[in-house]
């Protein structure tokens, strides 16, 4: 008899052929007719092994790699954000003075056409305000600007510039469009262009605008700035609204600019706009995002000069 022999098993490797499986799984199937219930099986399996292949050569995040992305994505945000931010205010405070400025040119227009005399009326209050405080300026509020324009029917300045302060009467002016509200904005005196080295700035900037110094009777003095912090008294106001609009400019029917405060004809005048945030202004020195709308008295031209 001979002896038992056990199969002989020979140990290459103790590491997993991956490989040589991957090669096995991934070869090209041979395709058979199925001619019986018994090839059915093979069928199935060859069907399947494209998917285990796929599988096999996808890699996929692990946790760790997953959590370091979230936290490069956490840290850009954390930079970007603020910049769109600044982005959004500084549009802010230019579409504002782009809105003010259709406004003035509106009611220069609609006094030349009509040939009569216009006014634009400027009033600011708080943002959280439900109903107009409808005080006399310096306005306690801050951060809404309204703006309104009425029109004399009958051609006529209706009070000359010598008659005593006095509101327009309602009945002998009409309002022309509607009511304008303009959020986050507060109008105010950013004084005259600063001191610069360089002897010609860059054009349409605040530092090139024409200066209007504070020498009171002059030509230009500061008579001639609309500015909600401002007491200087007032000609000729008009009600819009439920609102009292203090702050005026007047259009002759030839386009001339004339500030409420004094009908004396004035070379430029100029208001401020700033930023607000809520109802909190700033305070001068004015820094960040600033915009000077200058109109001229002759011809009314309006012109925007930005930081």
């Amino acid at each position: 008899m001979f002896p038992r022999r056990h199969p002989k098993f020979e140990l290459r490797s103790s590491k997993f052929d991956v490989g040589r499986l991957l090669r096995s799984v991934v070869r090209p199937p041979v395709h058979s007719p199925i001619t019986d219930h018994y090839s059915r099986p093979a069928q199935r399996g060859r069907t399947r092994a494209p998917y285990r292949a796929v599988a096999l050569r996808e890699g996929g995040f692990t946790l760790i790699e997953l959590l370091v992305v979230i936290g490069i994505t956490g840290l850009l945000m954390a930079l970007v954000v603020p910049a769109f931010t600044s982005l959004r205010g500084g549009t802010d405070v230019t579409s504002a003075a782009y809105t003010i400025k259709g406004v003035l040119d509106t009611a220069r227009t609609y006094a030349k056409a009509n040939n009569t005399y216009a006014w634009v009326g400027f009033y600011e209050e708080n943002t959280t305000a439900a109903t107009p405080t409808n005080s006399a300026p310096p306005y306690p509020g801050k951060g809404r600007v309204l703006l309104a324009i009425v029109a004399s029917k009958d051609g006529t300045k209706i009070y000359e510039n010598t008659d005593p302060a006095g509101s327009l009467p309602s009945d002998r002016v009409s309002q022309i469009g509607k009511l304008v509200k303009i959020e986050g904005v507060h109008l105010t005196d950013i004084g005259n262009p600063l001191p610069t080295p360089i002897p010609t700035p860059v054009p349409d900037t605040l530092r090139a605008r024409p200066a209007i110094p504070y020498t009171e009777g002059s030509p230009l003095d500061h008579w001639n700035r609309i500015n909600s912090d401002s007491s200087d008294p007032t000609q000729f106001p008009f009600g819009v609204q439920n609102y009292t609009f203090y702050k005026t400019i007047r259009f002759n029917p030839r386009g001339d600019a004339n500030i409420n405060s004094t009908y004396a004809l004035k070379h430029v005048g100029e208001i401020g706009v700033v930023q607000t945030h809520g109802d909190a202004a700033p305070t001068p020195p004015y820094t960040g995002n600033i915009v000077a709308i200058q109109f001229a008295g002759l011809g009314g031209d309006v012109k925007i000069y930005r930081q």
